[in-house]
């Protein structure tokens, strides 16, 4: 008896799909993600994948016709694929294909196939199962690899050989993981295995397509799942040997130091559960990556990661342009970030002053929660005690950042005297004695001698001149 799951098909397009298809006289089905994201009740997906035996792109003119009013339809001829954006959804449209790969190449030599070709070349059997649209079949399941079973044991297993399935397309390696990271599967051992052995293919891998990948794996609730097998695998290293760099515990005169490694996956998982921002994960992810080049051991005070944050914050911007992630305000703000991560941590050890809290605000601008936020992830100390210490600190540093930021106004402030009022009020043409007069009054205000408003900021601009000679003119 055929298993039939008509309440996968609910939604009106499907018939609107199998009635194209059956002016065509075309075999067509519903396959991929909806369908698995259906039978685990992950929601109602957007993307909707269809394959017809025979041409994709007729199937989707002919949807298209059915719809009418014109819906929005792009045809790619080069892949044999066309896609429809229809309300909230997108439609898009292959035609069953069989699938062979040369060793340099990720991108497959394709001929027409059957649908069983079609299952063959899917990267996992959990995105091989398929729904038929055709009337005389309608919702019958096709499970060729028994990607039902797998679903229910929470398990990533490839169709075909795993090796085969890997070498000719290695990203399915970053896939597989992916899956696991946001499913919350395991990966069979037989393919786990082979991600080791053919994780150097990831090499002809584009950097965008790695990228897209690790940010789907960021965006996890837990990423260190992600991020584990992919240090298990070794493809962590080859994508961001900046992270496996950190991990390991060196031990001199019976002094250690934490794995800052693991220490990191901890804060990741530790942010991901106050903030869904991609490039704030990132943040946390690469916080510490300057530890690796700073460490060094003092006989006096053990180990030391001096200038970690400034290091590290540098070392953002060529992970950056290696990787082909945006080189633009995104990177500035994790470059921040980095390079601001201890500081709110230094005000909570030691008191609090106003100073120090307005040059903090001053500095983080808009950021400035997204920085308390990257430091409160940082506890990652399993002493009960210690955590609540350091959390009541931050609450204390909040509420600090509060009161100074209602009273002082200093985040993003501009100095009340502008560059063009000093040299109107000495007469002066541009020189480095503005300059100095200007960077006086910000201090000034940021110390706390003098409040943020123009009448004391101008007193001290001619106290300035003064000190430097200069005559008013007026």
């Amino acid at each position: 008896m055929e298993e039939l799951h008509v309440s996968a098909l609910s939604n009106p397009i499907f018939k609107v799909i199998s009635k194209a298809a059956e002016t065509l006289s075309m075999e067509c089905y519903v396959i991929g993600g909806y369908v698995r994201d259906h039978f685990l009740q992950r929601g109602t997906p957007k993307d909707i994948d269809i394959v017809a035996i025979g041409s994709g792109i007729a199937l989707a003119k002919a949807v298209a016709a059915e719809l009418g009013g014109d819906p929005k339809i792009a045809i790619f001829k080069n892949f044999g694929t066309a896609m429809i954006k229809h309300k909230d959804m997108e439609l898009e449209f292959v035609g069953a294909r069989k699938e062979s790969y040369q060793r340099d190449s990720r991108k497959p030599l394709v001929e027409d196939g059957s649908l069983q070709d079609d299952q063959n070349r899917r990267d996992f059997t959990i995105n091989a199962l398929a729904l038929c649209l055709n009337k005389e079949h309608w919702g019958r399941l096709l499970d060729p690899f028994n990607g039902i079973n797998d679903l229910e044991n929470k398990t990533i297993r490839t169709p075909l050989e795993p090796g085969i399935t890997y070498s000719d397309d290695p990203l399915r390696m970053m896939r597989a993981i992916r899956f696991a990271s946001q499913l919350n599967f395991h990966i069979e051992a037989t393919s786990l295995k082979a991600i080791s052995e053919h994780k150097e293919r990831l090499k002809i891998v584009s950097h965008e397509r790695i990228v897209d990948e690790l940010n789907k794996i960021l965006l996890a609730t837990r990423p260190s799942v992600g991020l584990a097998l992919m240090h298990k695998t070794g493809l962590l290293h080859l994508v961001l040997p900046e992270l496996t760099h950190l991990q390991g515990i060196e031990e001199v005169e019976g002094q250690k130091h934490k794995d800052n490694f693991w220490h990191t996956l901890e804060v990741v998982d530790n942010i991901c559960q106050a903030t869904d921002d991609l490039w704030l994960r990132w943040a946390a992810l690469l916080h510490d990556i300057g530890k690796a080049p700073t460490k060094r051991f003092d006989k006096k005070i053990g180990w030391t990661f001096h200038g970690h944050e400034y290091v590290g914050s540098k070392m953002v911007y060529k992970l950056f342009k290696r990787l082909r992630l945006p080189l633009n305000d995104k990177m500035k703000f994790v470059q921040k970030m980095v390079l601001m991560s201890s500081r709110p941590i230094v005000l909570s050890e030691d008191f609090v002053t106003d100073s120090a809290v307005r040059r903090l605000i001053f500095d983080a601008g808009d950021h400035v929660e997204d920085l308390m936020t990257l430091c409160e992830a940082d506890i990652t100390t399993k002493n009960p005690k210690k955590q609540r210490k350091y959390k009541n600190n931050f609450k204390l540093v909040r509420q600090k950042i509060k009161e100074v930021e209602e009273r002082d106004h200093v985040r993003n402030f501009q100095p009340p005297i502008s560059g063009e009022e000093i040299m109107e009020s000495f007469g002066l043409k541009p020189s480095k004695e503005i300059g100095f007069i200007k960077e006086a009054i910000k201090e000034a205000i940021l110390d706390g001698e003098i409040p943020n408003e123009y009448g004391p900021a101008k007193e001290l601009m001619y106290a300035k001149g003064k000190e430097l000679g200069l005559i008013p003119l007026d």
